[in-house]
């Protein structure tokens, strides 16, 4: 019976090696390759077969994420573009979805400019425009001091260089980096299903032709960025026919990108869009086209330019880009309150349904944070030290230098943000103390009601264990602080349009009291330098990511998530690993399955990928495979995060396609995974009827509180890993081998077909 069944086992973030998984120190691959393989035991190196005599087989697919030190500390500089394309697959259940994504899009699109906009307040503000007119900013800086004999224009279109060289930077990791998943060629059409926005579509890890359009799109928004950036700075002083003209071109221009991403075509990366062919390529000669007449504006002859102050428009298109972001989160907010209305109390239990304005706002605010810290700490070289501001009048023979008010009130709420936050998270933790450690002591006294007085320490040990794996679900009002702090500072940068700082606002609420503006400077001051060391600190660990194992695995567990869905929302970010792992287990399971039974097998995020692959496949293949998840977020994390794709509704689909031929091992010690459908313990009637009552097992952990006759210590607490060597897990495998024998189930359970 259980001979013909292969058990193939999928890792989850940050993964062991197919050694561990396999629980055997030879292995040889059998399919896939080195970036992601399977493997099995090497014959003839002591047992190679599973619970049973299954055949058991590992997908290693760690590789996919892993990277060198300046891979990792390049994708840290992403993070901005990866909260903000994951934002969009937070959203609720229901109708809106293609808001929602369109929401996420243009937010997208600020991210972008918001990026583009550090360049050019570095080298066309405060090098080109600021710096190079005042000689005691030059003086014994001969690489720029050979600029103040450029004429004005001449000298904005060679700054210009870098941030255009920045962008086609971007450009090529977006186009390296899809080549590296995304072209990873998939069956289309196995699933049977339509296109559309579900795991289950056909096509719905295939979006190499999306990222392309959205590059395309995005790389037009950061060059007409540029160019406006040039062309408001040359007409403000000298207004012409030719750029006025080129203005309105280019924002008329930019205005079109804009709407091209709100244009349903862009929902799904598997819906046909023939008709862009011919939009997109217009667009990139047109792109070409602005920014070389903007070029070539700037080199024409004019009269001297009025160097004065900042350089013209630059404060008022950073204000516009944050106000904008504010209004897109704002309207993110309402869509995910107004879809959540009819939503059962379940699936808007983690985030209220702000899931996908939370993550915007963390987007947001790490491309705030990365601006402005660009930008004050290359004031502060270019000032020899001297913090920039109103409030610190540049000492005699300095530059004045001074960058947009709107980063000051980045940087002060920043800090203030950060502080609150931090303050909430831990009256967060202490608050729940209690209850979380009721519920720890009611656990273990079911689990162990007879436990002597000499495990008394152990007792404790295991409570703590539980205690702190209930901690993640008490920071949920963290990050709702979080979005309002973060929606209340991008809101406060439109007093930058009256000229009023944060030491500007406290003169006049406070009248003018010495000690409130000081107070606010000082604080105001502190916040530029915290951004400073934000970006610091994410480099740092980025480097200690890549030598200490703890924090790669904490790292890896943040960058893994976040790279799970397709970029749909921003093509800059971090490529898609599942838009390869996916298909590629989705292949080898339909490959085994013409021979064998399978048994599907997935811990932590490994159960993910696993029923993400169930979802591709087609009737016939369904019937002959059975699922086995441990550790498993799908329900505790994923079902509140992300309702709309890991929701109840496509947990049960997924369960009955398989005929529920499903088993969902779960500890109360485990602080990732937990139950899927019901939390009863062993022998009592589960939370819901019918054969989805049936999926949880939960395992006691750890297995006793005393010392075994054979041992000399008490049994680990196992918590989320390891789960394949606790033999309740060879019971399980058995158990679904069994229900894939053909004498005892010829119709594989009657349920792989698909549902209308």
């Amino acid at each position: 019976m259980a001979r013909d069944v292969v058990e193939l086992r999928v890792h989850g973030v940050s993964g062991v090696r197919a050694e561990a998984l396999l629980d055997h120190p030879v292995v040889v691959r059998v399919a896939g390759d080195r970036s992601a393989g399977f493997y099995r035991p090497r014959p003839g190196f002591g047992v190679t077969s599973g619970p049973a005599g299954v055949t058991i087989e590992a997908y290693q697919w760690r590789n996919l994420t892993a990277g060198t030190v300046a891979r990792t500390v390049a994708l840290l500089l992403l993070l901005p573009f990866m909260f903000s394309n994951l934002a969009a697959w937070l959203r609720p259940p229901g109708g809106g979805g293609g808001l929602v994504k369109a929401l996420c899009r243009l937010l997208g699109a600020t991210i972008t400019a918001m990026f583009v906009l550090a360049i050019i307040g570095v080298f066309l503000d405060l090098i080109g425009w600021q710096c190079v007119p005042y000689q005691p900013c030059t003086a014994g800086r001969g690489y720029l001091g050979w600029l103040a004999e450029v004429p004005t224009g001449p000298r904005l279109v060679v700054l210009a260089v870098l941030p255009a060289a920045a962008i086609r930077l971007v450009w090529w990791i977006g186009a390296r980096s899809a080549r590296a998943f995304e072209d990873f060629q998939a069956p289309y059409g196995a699933s049977g299903a339509p296109p559309g926005d579900r795991l289950d579509a056909d096509g719905f890890w295939q979006g190499e032709v999306l990222v392309g359009r959205l590059r395309s799109i995005h790389v037009a928004i950061a060059y007409f960025t540029l160019d406006l950036s040039v062309l408001m700075a040359l007409t403000a002083g000298h207004v012409s026919a030719v750029g006025v003209a080129l203005l309105a071109v280019t924002l008329l221009l930019l205005t079109a990108c804009l709407v091209l991403l709100c244009l349903p075509a862009l929902s799904a990366p598997h819906t046909g869009w023939d008709w862009t062919r011919s939009v997109i390529r217009p667009l990139r000669v047109a792109v070409a086209a602005v920014t070389a007449l903007t070029a070539g504006y700037a080199l024409l002859p004019r009269p001297p330019e009025p160097v004065n102050g900042a350089l013209p428009g630059f404060a008022l298109t950073v204000n516009v880009v944050i106000l904008g972001q504010a209004v897109l989160l704002t309207a993110l907010a309402g869509v995910a309150v107004w879809q959540q209305r009819g939503a059962p109390p379940a699936a808007r239990a983690f985030f209220r349904g702000l899931g996908a304005p939370v993550f915007g706002a963390i987007s947001a605010g790490l491309s705030a944070t990365f601006t402005a810290g660009l930008v004050y700490r290359t004031a502060d070289v270019l000032d020899r030290g001297t913090i920039p501001g109103p409030e610190h009048p540049p000492p005699a023979g300095a530059p004045p230098l001074d960058p947009p008010l709107a980063y000051r009130w980045d940087a002060l709420g920043a800090l203030v943000t950060v502080l609150l936050v931090a303050i909430v998270g831990l009256y967060a933790g202490r608050f729940s103390r209690r209850r979380r450690e009721r519920l720890a002591a009611r656990i273990s006294q079911e689990d162990f009601p007879e436990a002597p007085p000499e495990a008394a320490r152990r007792m404790r040990a295991v409570r703590r264990a539980i205690s702190r794996s209930r901690l993640a679900e008490q920071f949920s009002p963290l990050l709702i602080v979080y979005f309002v702090l973060a929606l209340l500072s991008l809101a406060f940068t439109a007093l930058d349009l009256a000229e009023i700082g944060p030491t500007q606002l406290v003169q006049q609420l406070g009248g003018n009291r010495r000690t409130f503006v000081g107070f606010a400077a000082y604080l105001t001051d502190a916040g530029t330098f915290s951004l400073g060391l934000i970006v610091f600190g994410l480099l740092t660990i980025g480097v200690m990511a890549y030598f200490s194992a703890e924090v790669r695995r904490a790292a890896g567990v943040l960058w893994d998530l976040g790279t799970f869905f397709p970029r749909t929302t921003h093509p800059f970010a971090p490529p898609c690993y599942a838009e390869r792992a996916v298909p590629e287990l989705a292949r080898r399971v339909s490959a085994l399955s013409r021979e064998h039974e399978v048994l599907l097998s997935g811990h932590s995020h490994g159960s993910a990928l696993a029923a993400a692959a169930i979802l591709q496949l087609p009737p016939e293949t369904l019937r002959r495979v059975a699922l086995l998840t441990y550790g498993s977020p799908l329900r505790r994390l994923y079902g509140h995060l992300m309702p709309a794709y890991f929701g109840d509704d496509v947990m049960r689909e997924t369960g009955e396609r398989i005929g529920w031929r499903w088993r969902n091992l779960w500890r109360n010690t485990d602080p990732v995974g937990g139950a899927i459908f019901s939390t009863h313990r062993p022998g009592d009637t589960p939370a819901v009827g019918g054969p989805a009552g049936q999926v949880d097992v939960r395992l006691r952990d750890p297995r006793a509180v005393i010392i075994p006759p054979m041992d000399t210590v008490p049994p680990p607490i196992e918590a989320h890993w390891p789960y394949h060597t606790d033999p309740r897990y060879a019971a399980a495998v058995v158990e679904l081998a069994g229900a894939l024998d053909p004498a005892r189930a010829p119709d594989g359970g009657g349920k792989g077909d698909r549902p209308a």
